[in-house]
């Protein structure tokens, strides 16, 4: 449809056919949320609406102490097989967008090589001679926002006498006309139409950006309670997202009729970057803790094991006194300046100090070995009660254990771990902690699933997981993706206090066997496993010496 083709109108009257179409691009304005797309549809709705062979569109940018003119895309149906390439120049008015996104006047030239004279821009003939082109007529038109600001340009170029006409510099006076004051009113509607969509567009965008860096931020906090785990969000996102793109590209297999669309793929990547956020709500020691016993605590039964081997040490000293002290007094000439003889058991009080420290010393060794997040041999943990019967007599007289009840109880964790019940409860809660904070964030339409993505992440499909104990039924299918990449970056990344990372091939084998008993999904790790997910994305750097060691 165009103002020169009148016969492309749905109806007899040429100008109610307009307003028709006016109104189809409007509708068909709003509709559109990517920037390029609209760029795209705004020129080729201006072109078409005024019969015009060529056109461009600029943006002005703003974002630095030098303004600049931003050539966003052009069209020209008489070189279709040209491609332009977006640049930047200098916001003068020595261009014809310039002039016009710097004064906000409309320029309606009949011949852009004749400039009005005293005109201070120019036609810059550099394309024309590049393309073998000639512009001849040219409509530049400012694009406001709701305030008024100019945020663009909308320049059309040679309008032609026909719609099915390709011009050459040959043809060009022919076949061309210039534009018409009511082409250029009908054109600067559009244009307000097209500024507001542009600075629709701009401001969806920024509220993106914020929401995006809201969203780092977030991680960051999180990371900086628990700098071990650095990174550990961000990767699971990327795997995440590359294992949702793996199952969009499956072409057999149970999962070969899933799909997920971008809206989806993003709520993944929202529900991944955020799922451990819950982690602020736990005590910072407890999510740092590397071994059984906390740094400081460790070092409390260090001072209570000296002091002890002092204590032994003066009990030593203290009965050696007591018998020389004895032996003086049975033999008054030894006063008297003749040295007595050392006590016949001397030496066997020096052994028995020696055997008394050396068990103090084993038992020191013990503690330190079970402190290790290892699982403890029966061995081990018979040590431990012997160690848990050891008394010595305090400062203040007291006898008192060497460890405490408290103290054993952590010291005996046969689990492999490092947290005591109590612990690993306060841990697991992150993940209420998480669904709890989500929700306080008025989602969009289309991310309102993140929470429940997230809420999920240590949920097992045999019901086995935390904290809901759902099943397969219940769990999405964004969660299950989640939960495996969680699963795999957590065992290789490295990064942890309590244990080493593994090695990618001995990671799978331990999903595999998880997948094997229906905890994890085995479609989605066969993906995982088969598309090479799990190497797309850069390992931590503990990983990474691992890998190469």
């Amino acid at each position: 449809m165009s103002v020169c083709d009148p016969d492309s109108f749905h109806t007899d009257d040429p100008r109610l056919g307009l307003v028709e179409q006016l109104l189809e691009i409007g509708t068909a304005l709003s509709g559109s949320y990517n920037l390029s797309e609209l760029l795209e549809l705004i020129l080729s709705k201006s072109r078409e609406i005024t019969c015009s062979d060529a056109g461009s569109v600029y943006l002005v940018d703003r974002s630095d102490d030098y303004p600049k003119l931003l050539f966003k895309t052009a069209q020209n149906d008489s070189r279709p097989n040209i491609s332009f390439r977006e640049f930047a120049m200098p916001l003068t008015p020595h261009s014809l967008a310039g002039y016009v996104a710097l004064t906000g006047e409309t320029l309606n030239l009949p011949d852009a090589y004749n400039p009005p004279p005293g005109a201070p821009y120019k036609l810059n003939r550099n394309f024309d001679r590049d393309l073998g082109y000639q512009t001849r007529s040219v409509l530049a038109i400012p694009m406001r926002n709701r305030t008024g600001d100019v945020i663009g340009v909308l320049q059309l170029i040679d309008r032609k006498t026909r719609p099915d006409v390709q011009l050459t510099p040959a043809n060009v006076v022919e076949m061309t006309q210039p534009y018409s004051k009511w082409e250029e009113r009908v054109v600067s509607s559009l244009a307000s139409q097209a500024g507001i969509s542009i600075e629709r567009n701009n401001l969806q965008e920024a509220i993106e950006h914020l929401f995006e860096g809201f969203v780092r931020t977030s991680v960051q906090a999180i990371e900086m309670r628990d700098p071990c785990t650095s990174g550990h969000s961000e990767r699971v996102a990327q795997f995440s997202v590359k294992l949702a793109e793996a199952v969009n590209n499956a072409e057999s297999g149970p999962l070969q009729s899933v799909r997920f669309d971008n809206r989806q793929i993003q709520e993944l990547r929202y529900a991944a970057l955020l799922h451990d956020f819950g982690k602020i709500g736990v005590p910072e020691a407890i999510l740092v803790k590397a071994k059984k016993l906390y740094p400081e605590r460790l070092e409390t039964i260090r001072q209570r094991f000296h002091l002890v081997r002092r204590t032994l040490e003066l009990e030593c000293l203290q009965e050696k006194y007591r018998h020389l002290c004895d032996r003086l007094h049975d033999r008054p000439d030894a006063a008297d300046g003749e040295d007595p003889s050392p006590p016949p058991d001397s030496l066997e009080w020096d052994r028995q100090l020696e055997n008394r420290i050396a068990q103090l010393d084993e038992y020191w060794q013990l503690v330190l070995r079970a402190n290790e997040p290892a699982v403890l041999s029966e061995t081990c943990l018979q040590q431990l009660q012997e160690l848990a019967a050891y008394t010595y007599t305090d400062v203040d007289g007291r006898r008192k254990p060497l460890i405490t009840e408290e103290e054993l109880a952590q010291l005996s964790l046969s689990r492999g771990g490092n947290l005591t019940p109590a612990e690993r409860s306060a841990i697991e809660a992150h993940v209420s902690h998480s669904y709890a904070f989500l929700k306080q964030i008025p989602w969009t339409k289309s991310l309102a699933a993140v929470p429940e993505i997230a809420y999920g992440h240590h949920e097992k499909l045999d019901g086995s997981g935390y904290p809901r104990g759902l099943t397969e039924e219940d769990i999405p299918l964004q969660t299950q993706i989640l939960t495996i990449a969680d699963i795999y970056d957590a065992l290789t990344a490295g990064d942890r206090p309590y244990k080493h990372g593994l090695a990618p091939n001995a990671a799978l084998q331990i999903l595999s066997r998880e997948a094997t008993k229906y905890a994890i999904n085995p479609d989605l790790l066969k993906i995982f496993e088969e598309q090479q997910v799990y190497a797309s994305v850069a390992p931590s750097p503990q990983a990474r010496r691992l890998r190469t060691a």
